[in-house]
Formats: C-alpha cells, sequence, structure tokens
C-alpha cells in the first residue's frame, strides 16, 4: 500500500526541482526490498502503466533527503520514495461549483465531470475540497460520499464535523441493510442514488444482480470483476430511450460498490460510452492519466470522459430528518452527445 507523506517524512526539495513541483512519498514495505525503483513506482501509483512508471522514475524519482534515484536502483525495505511532480491541474480549474442545495448542515453541490473530489498525484489544485475551502476559507468541508473524477452530478458534502458523521452514518447503516436484501426494512431510512447513464447497446430493463469484487489480477489495481461468493451488488436498470445503437438509461443503486454500475452494464453488454476501463480496451485507461490517447482511441471512445450522471439523491436530512431530494439535470456534454445519435 502506498503510503503518503507523514509530517515526520518530510522530504528534502531537490536542487533543480521547481518551486510549485508538488511531492508524494511512499514507503517501501519489507516485502518490496530489493525490487527496481520503476517496478516498486508502477505497484504504487494506480491507472500508471510500467513503461510511464519508468519514465516518472527517471525523471522524478528521489530519496527523501533529495538524492536522484535512477530507475534500475534498487529500493529497501522501510526506505521512502520521493515523486516530484509539476501539478498537472493548474489551467484546467472549474469556474465554479454549482450549489443545488444548502443550509448549515450540509451542501449538494453539481460536480462537473474531470474533476477530482480529493487531491492526488495527478489532481493538486484542481479539486472539490480544494474549490470549496478556496471559496470559503476557514469553513469545514467534508466529503459525505465519492464519486469518480469523469462522473458528473450530485455530491454531498459535510458542513461540520457533526454533519458529516451523521450522514455517513445513515449511508452505512442503509448500504448494508440493501446488501443483505433488507430494502423495505421500516425501521431503517429510504435511500435513493439515481444515475443516468449512455451506453452502446440496449439492456433490458430489470435488475441487474452481480457480485463483485476488485480485481486482483489486473494490474491497474481499480479494476472490479464479476464473481460468484463476491460483494453483493445490485443495480436497478431502466431504458429510458434508444436512439441507433445507443440507449439512455437510469440507474438505481441498491448498493454502492466501486464502479457499480459502469462494470454492471458492461457485464450484460451494454457499456458505458466513453468508459476507458470497462470499455473498448482497458489499457485506455493508463494511456488517458497518461495523456497519452490515440485517434483511434478517441474515435472508439466517443466521448473524452465516460457518461454517467448522478441524477438524482433522496434520503432523510441526517440532522433534521426532513426529507432532501436534490436532482442535477443531464449536463450539456451528455445531453449534446444523446440529440447527436439518430432516432430509430
Amino acid at each position: 500500500m502506498a503510503e503518503e507523506q507523514r509530517p515526520w517524512k518530510v522530504a528534502t526539495r531537490p536542487t533543480g526541482v521547481e518551486p510549485v513541483a508538488v511531492v508524494r512519498v511512499f514507503r517501501v514495505p519489507p516485502e518490496a526490498a530489493g525490487t527496481r525503483v520503476d517496478v516498486f513506482l508502477s505497484s504504487q501509483l494506480r491507472n500508471t502503466s510500467r513503461t510511464r512508471a519508468k519514465l516518472i522514475a527517471d525523471h522524478s524519482a528521489y530519496t527523501i533527503d533529495g538524492r536522484k534515484l535512477s530507475p534500475s536502483d534498487r529500493v529497501r525495505g522501510e526506505d521512502h520514495v520521493a515523486i516530484w511532480r509539476l501539478p498537472p491541474d493548474e489551467a484546467d480549474k472549474p469556474a465554479e461549483l454549482p450549489v443545488l442545495f444548502q443550509d448549515e448542515h450540509v451542501m449538494a453541490i453539481d460536480k462537473p465531470p474531470m474533476l477530482a473530489v480529493h487531491p492526488t498525484a495527478r489532481h493538486h489544485n484542481a479539486t472539490v475540497i480544494k474549490l470549496l475551502e478556496a471559496r470559503s476559507p476557514g469553513q469545514f468541508f467534508s466529503l459525505i460520499h465519492r464519486i469518480d473524477r469523469e462522473t458528473s452530478g450530485i455530491l454531498l458534502c459535510g458542513l461540520s464535523r457533526a454533519s458529516d458523521r451523521a450522514f455517513k452514518r445513515l449511508i452505512e447503516d442503509r448500504s448494508i441493510a440493501n446488501s443483505r436484501g433488507l430494502e423495505r426494512d421500516a425501521e431503517l431510512p429510504v435511500i435513493r442514488k439515481t444515475y443516468l447513464a449512455i451506453t452502446w447497446g440496449v439492456p433490458e430493463s430489470g435488475l441487474i444482480d452481480l457480485p463483485l469484487i476488485r480485481d486482483p489480477e489486473n494490474s491497474l489495481r481499480v479494476k472490479m470483476r464479476v464473481v460468484e461468493g463476491g460483494l453483493e451488488s445490485r443495480t436497478d436498470v431502466t431504458v429510458i430511450g434508444v436512439r441507433g445503437k445507443y440507449a439512455l438509461v437510469r440507474c438505481d443503486l441498491l448498493t454502492g460498490r466501486q464502479h457499480q454500475i459502469r462494470i454492471h452494464l458492461a457485464s450484460v453488454g451494454c457499456p458505458i460510452v466513453g468508459d476507458k476501463l470497462y470499455g473498448p480496451d482497458e489499457r485506455m485507461l493508463a494511456r488517458a492519466a497518461d495523456r497519452e490517447l490515440t485517434e483511434d482511441d478517441h474515435a472508439k471512445l466517443e466521448l473524452p470522459r465516460h457518461a454517467l450522471h448522478a441524477h438524482r439523491y433522496r434520503l432523510p436530512h441526517a440532522m433534521t430528518g426532513e426529507e432532501l431530494d436534490v436532482t442535477s439535470p443531464l449536463p450539456p456534454d451528455l445531453q449534446a452527445f444523446w440529440s447527436s445519435r439518430p432516432e430509430t
């Protein structure tokens, strides 16, 4: 597991590294001792190919005290490898984060696509949390749940530690009940999360009930797969419209597994348009992260991001008990794509 930089392991900025460069520090676990630096980084950097990891090691890898490392150097157990890189997102900050609902306890924002929710090695400043903190310095913000960077739509943020804990507990209790088939338990809150997606192919309306686990054999370390005996995962799918080989579908989550809607739709032969992981070629995800998508990749994907949108959340307000019903319409990029498809 990668370990983010800790206060007692502050990396020394190497000579020649630009002042705006940001650092990410990885602890080397004992079992990785003797591994080449590029191989170690390939195991730690999600969505990054081995070739790209070698380039990163060649240009950006240092010891904690600022000594340059080469890709072929061998790491030792409990060493720390520091990666110094320019923030890649400085030029793509969105102009605003529309607020769909806000009171003293919670805020619902309409997250634009291609915006990370938390700072990462690739997206340091252009993130939901960073933008909210810049808008309201000193205000407490915490994500009650998460959605993928490419997914647009509703995102709930707690405005106090008490509300953050209360909403997370409410969602967790309901999720546990749903995974056990207890959706109609009157003693538990009713939480409905509805997404809209545009798919290649037309799925059948109805329940997709396919258990999921993280794929341990996938080199990208983020892919999920369907497997008997995995975590119970259920999505209720309703086809709203059909245009040629495309479908606009409503997906109601009965459980909340990672990538659930994307892999469920892909597993029934109808992947989401633009999906770089569960679509035409999973290697597109690494190429996209490294900004190396080809013209052929773009043509196959048809959209620069996957066509998934968090459309409507309905749940009891964890602090007041009143119903919270928030809706975000299909965003312009997906609406334009859907409208341009030939009608049948």
